[in-house]
């Protein structure tokens, strides 16, 4: 779908751009990946598509431009497109509170804070609404936080999407019995809240989250490769995912606790071995914060629509001035998240960046210490994988590999720095 061209056509140089090529032969032979590919495009042309290493190493399998792998927190922008093309077609109002569709939301207490246990409540002093879903400022939480009493419950109460056996619906119902983390509209905090935005597509659209997906989004952009889970004629193309052998794990990320020197980490371990993989079973909980695996190509088709402002191959899913709204920074009082609550994800400080409708939004690039553009947005997830799309530049690109979690290294800022070095018009 993509045309390969000299990168000096569409102002690159050649030579600076094989020094990513040099950075993914580094990371793998170096034990900090075990595999990855990256992808940039410009002028709607791809400058540089290049792979290394393995996705599974105990078999020798390569790591191809077409391995499929875990998406992650990257199905989120997904969620929140198809949330947006049901906005144009005019079933809600992004300042609708959520308890509208939901009414389990409608009395959910707020946690007082601090050391205060999670029986101890307030009301809510203005409702969730659905544009707080969108940007992560609805007052709900990750279980594997390990922050505080609410995301303790959300792991008592088994409250991960994706990997329950029951609908999506009655998940987030149990997830409106639990205490809202603060008020809503009052703090960023990464959450469940893009889950329960894909159970509000369910509502609006009369279809499961699967369905609208593949008929709305996936079908008209080509991307064959993605879905919830991996179709039996494709699971040999499917990667192992990786933790480091020292240092792993999700929780801590909250606190920047989980950063490791790489020489502690002691190279790599087996985290879900491909036959081992629950993606090779149908979902039955649809995660529109974390459910889909994909490719490289495939995401490249997404990015493309949305740098093409909603519109890619002929097909459109979103119109312009929407695609705009979303990549504008919806955070009170024009803040950054870092003000708002929660510093650290991953390996990039927030201070600098805000949150759109879907994705982070650059908004000061000296204050986020990264080269960037003003309004470049991006997204990544939880096994290190990223894409950002710079409309300044007229640029995107994706990186895919399969190491959790996304905080062991600076590998997305590593590429950044060799994507833009190589850039010379």
């Amino acid at each position: 779908m993509f045309e390969r061209i000299d990168p000096a056509l569409v102002g690159f140089s050649e030579d600076r751009l094989e020094r990513i090529s040099q950075w993914l032969e580094e990371q793998t032979s170096g034990s900090r990946l075990a595999g990855a590919s990256a992808l940039v495009a410009r002028h709607g042309k791809v400058a540089y598509l290049g792979a290394a290493g393995y996705a599974e190493t105990s078999t020798g399998q390569p790591f191809e431009e077409e391995t499929i792998v875990r998406l992650y927190s990257m199905t989120k922008p997904v969620t929140t497109v198809a949330a947006m093309m049901l906005y144009e077609e005019g079933h809600f109002q992004l300042d609708d509170p959520v308890a509208k569709y939901l009414p389990a939301f409608a009395n959910t207490p707020v946690w007082t804070g601090g050391d205060a246990p999670l029986t101890s409540v307030v009301d809510q002093t203005q409702p969730i609404l659905v544009k707080h879903l969108m940007n992560h400022t609805s007052g709900l939480t990750y279980g594997f936080m390990h922050s505080n009493v609410v995301d303790a419950a959300y792991r008592e109460h088994g409250l991960e999407f994706g990997a329950q056996q029951v609908g999506l619906r009655a998940l987030v119902d149990q997830l409106a019995e639990i205490p809202l983390l603060c008020q809503p509209g009052s703090r960023w905090n990464y959450s469940v809240a893009t889950d329960v935005l894909g159970c509000l597509v369910e509502i609006w659209s009369g279809m499961t989250l699967e369905s609208f997906f593949a008929q709305r989004i996936f079908q008209p952009l080509g991307m064959q490769d993605t879905g919830f889970h991996v179709p039996q004629a494709q699971r040999h193309r499917f990667a192992a995912l990786y933790a480091p052998a020292e240092g792993g794990g999700l929780s801590g990320i909250a606190s920047g606790s989980s950063y490791l020197e790489q020489s502690q980490r002691g190279g790599l371990k087996l985290e879900e071995a491909v036959e081992d993989s629950p993606y090779f079973l149908p979902a039955i909980t649809f995660s529109g914060g974390g459910g889909l695996v994909g490719t490289l190509g495939d995401y490249a088709c997404f990015c493309q629509m949305l740098l093409n402002g909603g519109e890619f191959q002929g097909e459109r899913l979103l119109s312009p001035k929407t695609i705009a709204y979303m990549r504008t920074n919806q955070l009170p009082e024009g803040g950054d998240m870092a003000s708002m609550g929660q510093p650290v994800w991953s390996e990039t400080s927030y201070e600098g960046i805000g949150f759109g409708l879907g994705f982070a939004v650059v908004i000061d690039p000296p204050k986020a210490s990264i080269i960037a553009s003003k309004g470049e947005h991006h997204w990544g997830g939880a096994a290190s994988t990223f894409f950002w799309i710079d409309p300044e530049e007229d640029l995107f690109v994706v990186f895919l590999t399969q190491l959790m979690p996304s905080s062991t290294y600076p590998i997305r800022r590593e590429l950044r720095v060799r994507v833009y070095q190589a850039l010379l018009e």
